[in-house]
């Protein structure tokens, strides 16, 4: 039969019988090249042991005979001729076709999957590439954002100075009204550069007020102690942090110490202790020096 003769070709060519037995079931024996289509296609599913039930109850397309071994001939039932069995030649050469046909498909679809990796390969390209554009436009889009703040910023330290100049103008304007004049004649009162004031009206300039005093307190073992007072706190501050921090160097921390000043040589009396470091002169800063106050 040609189903018999497809089916042993499949297996010479090396397939395994339940798989042919399934492609020729599945391609309704339509002929080897069908089954070789499918068997193609499906080469990577898992292998069956047993072919799939024929829909018409015959692995091959075919009812079985009749009970009682009854000829399926009757009243208008054409005669089923059987052909001849392929001689071993004609099994070579169909061998020989369906392998040329094995290796057709082989590169077909080699090359099909050749196509698709070409394409995905295209396809990861493109979204590389718009990727990069989209991460492009948001550093412009940054970067245009950050100079937009620059000449925001730089408008508003702009407008600021000009509100800073008008303010100076508007001062000029009423102090000229206050006394008496106007503003390029207080304008031209200005101290002119020279060892000489030009002008009468011209003052001395203002000491400086300080609010601070820097204290540097020499020990009588070389080490010094450093720290900052208010100008207004009393001298008697300055001994009880030295007192507080001197160590062990002057008995224990248990003997009163005295303060003297280096240049010009000056030793401070206990009247001293009550005076602001401002009336005493150790403002912005000085350099005392701590000496072992004798018991009386």
């Amino acid at each position: 039969m040609a189903e018999r003769t497809a089916l042993e070709s499949l297996i010479e060519m090396g397939f395994p019988r339940g798989r042919a037995e399934k492609a020729l079931a599945l391609t309704g024996n339509q002929g080897i090249e069908a089954a070789m289509d499918w068997l193609m296609e499906h080469e990577d599913e898992p292998e069956v042991e047993e072919p799939p039930a024929s829909p018409r109850g015959h692995p091959f397309g075919h009812e079985p005979p009749p009970h009682g071994g009854g000829s399926p001939e009757g009243p208008g039932a054409a005669r089923v001729e059987e052909k001849p069995p392929l001689s071993e030649e004609e099994k070579r050469e169909q061998t020989k076709r369906m392998l040329e046909l094995v290796a057709q498909k082989q590169k077909e679809r080699g090359e099909r999957e050749q196509r698709e990796a070409v394409e995905r390969e295209r396809q990861r390209r493109r979204q590389g590439q718009e990727l990069s554009a989209a991460r492009q436009r948001l550093q412009e889009d940054e970067m245009r954002r950050a100079a937009e703040e620059r000449r925001r910023e730089k408008a508003e330290e702009t407008a600021a100075r000009q509100r800073v100049r008008e303010k100076i103008e508007r001062d000029k304007v009423e102090r000229a009204k206050k006394f008496g004049g106007t503003g390029s004649q207080i304008t031209s009162l200005a101290p002119e550069p020279g060892p000489v004031p030009s002008s009468p009206s011209q003052e001395p300039p203002t000491k400086r007020e300080y609010d601070q005093c820097r204290i540097q307190v020499r020990l009588p073992d070389g080490t010094s102690l450093t720290q900052t007072f208010k100008a207004r706190e009393q001298l008697a501050a300055v001994r009880l942090y030295v007192e507080l921090h001197r160590g062990e160097e002057l008995g224990g921390g248990q003997d009163p110490v005295q303060l003297l000043s280096g240049f010009p040589r000056r030793a401070f009396s206990e009247a001293d202790m009550e005076r602001p470091l401002q009336e005493l002169g150790l403002v912005p800063s000085a350099v005392l020096i701590v000496a072992k106050k004798c018991a009386s």
